[in-house]
C-alpha cells in the first residue's frame, strides 16, 4: 500500500475512534476531563521513547498491549471513559493510530467551543506562560480563540513549527540550517 494511502488509512481510522470518544464525553458531560487525560498522555509520549515505540509498534499483540495499557491507565489514574478508551483501542490494535486519535479528538472538541486548533511542535516545553503568550498571538492573526495543543521534538534544535488549518509556519532552527546549506551549496 502506498505511504499515501496508508496515512489516509490511519486518519480515518484516527478520526471514527476519536468522534466516538466525544460523542460519550459530550453524552457524560466528561469532554474536559478526557481532555486533560488526553493531555496527559500526550506528555507520557513526549517523555517515553520506550512509550511512543510501543504504541507504534505491530510487534506486540493484543493481548500484551491491552494489558500494558490498563497498567499504564491505572498507574496514572486515568478517568473510568479514558481508560475503557485505550483499552479498546488497544484490544483493536489500533495503538498506532492513537496519536492521530487524539489530534482529531482536540480538533472536534475545539470547533465545538468555536475555537481553531493549532498544532505546535517545539524543542522543548512551552511555559504556561509561553503558550498564553502563542495563543493571543494566534488569536490576534485568526480572530478566533485557540486552542494550542503542543508536541516536543528536540530534533528541530529551536524555534516553533505552527499549523493552523491548512497554514504552515516554520520558524525551525532545522529548517533555517537546511534552507543555509542548500544556499551555500547553490553559492559554491
Amino acid at each position: 500500500m502506498p505511504v499515501a494511502d496508508t496515512s489516509q488509512l490511519i486518519s480515518g481510522v484516527a478520526e471514527r475512534y476519536a468522534s466516538s470518544l466525544f460523542e460519550l464525553a459530550s453524552e457524560q458531560g466528561a469532554v474536559e476531563a478526557v481532555t486533560a487525560d488526553l493531555d496527559r498522555f500526550q506528555a507520557m509520549l513526549d517523555e517515553s521513547d520506550d512509550l511512543k515505540r510501543f504504541v507504534a509498534s505491530p510487534v506486540f499483540s493484543a493481548e500484551e498491549q491491552l494489558k500494558a495499557i490498563a497498567v499504564i491507565g491505572e498507574k496514572a489514574g486515568f478517568g473510568a471513559l479514558f481508560a475503557s478508551f485505550l483499552k479498546v483501542v488497544a484490544g483493536n490494535r489500533r495503538l498506532f493510530a492513537l496519536p492521530g486519535m487524539m489530534k482529531s479528538f482536540r480538533r472536534i472538541a475545539a470547533r465545538q467551543r468555536g475555537e481553531i486548533s493549532a498544532e505546535v511542535t517545539s524543542a522543548h516545553a512551552l511555559t504556561p506562560a509561553q503558550e498564553n503568550e502563542l495563543r493571543a498571538a494566534l488569536k490576534s492573526v485568526t480572530g478566533k480563540d485557540v486552542a494550542v495543543v503542543v508536541t516536543v521534538d528536540p530534533s528541530i534544535l529551536g524555534g516553533l513549527i505552527v499549523k493552523v488549518g491548512s497554514r504552515q509556519i516554520d520558524t525551525s532552527l532545522r529548517t533555517k540550517l537546511s534552507t543555509l546549506k542548500l544556499a551555500l551549496k547553490e553559492v559554491g
